[in-house]
């Protein structure tokens, strides 16, 4: 028993400075790839713009497998609009898809008469998004968009004349009835 207290309250053993140096320069050296790989696998920066990317992706690809939009068939997956089978009225959101169907064929005028409030908001996410993409994983930064609360509000309240007046017979507000 006297041994074993005696060898654990022993001094570590003492390196001289020259063998010290020698365990020192012995150490691996990581490439400027290992270390970015490395980087990048522990702290994801790319993961958020990633999954928001393949979440576009997903929806463009479904609104441009589909033969174009129309109110003639019900859309195979959803069904017919809840709102406008309870109220025979446009909801706010009505057109959106058919909206982004046209935008992506290159048709600005036809995407606008489905939903021009949410082609205003279109190159406004599409900045952002591209903002975040370069702040998260580029050399440079990009001044991201802080939209004063007045803006924002501004936008909703169009948003609600927009809903409402597109329901209205007369001209030329009837030009964005779907």
């Amino acid at each position: 028993m006297s041994n074993l207290r005696a060898a654990s309250l022993s001094p570590a053993p003492v390196v001289p400075p020259a063998e010290l140096a020698a365990q020192v320069s012995q150490e691996v050296v990581v490439s400027k790839f290992e270390e970015r790989v490395t980087r990048l696998w522990l702290h994801p920066t790319w993961l958020a713009p990633l999954a928001i990317f393949g979440c576009f992706a997903s929806a463009a690809t479904w609104v441009l497998v589909n033969d174009g939009p129309t109110d003639a068939k019900p859309d195979p997956v959803f069904g017919r609009c809840l709102f406008r089978t309870l109220t025979g009225l446009d909801c706010p959101g009505c057109g959106g898809t058919r909206m982004m169907w046209h935008l992506l064929h290159g048709d600005v005028l036809q995407a606008a008469r489905y939903h021009l409030i949410a082609l205003l908001a279109v190159p406004v996410v599409i900045y952002a998004y591209v903002a975040m993409v370069v702040n998260r994983t580029g050399r440079f930064r990009l001044p991201t968009l802080n939209l004063p609360v007045g803006v924002l509000i501004g936008y909703f309240v169009m948003w609600v004349v927009f809903a409402v007046g597109r329901n209205l017979p007369w001209e030329p507000l009837s030009f964005f009835h779907v």
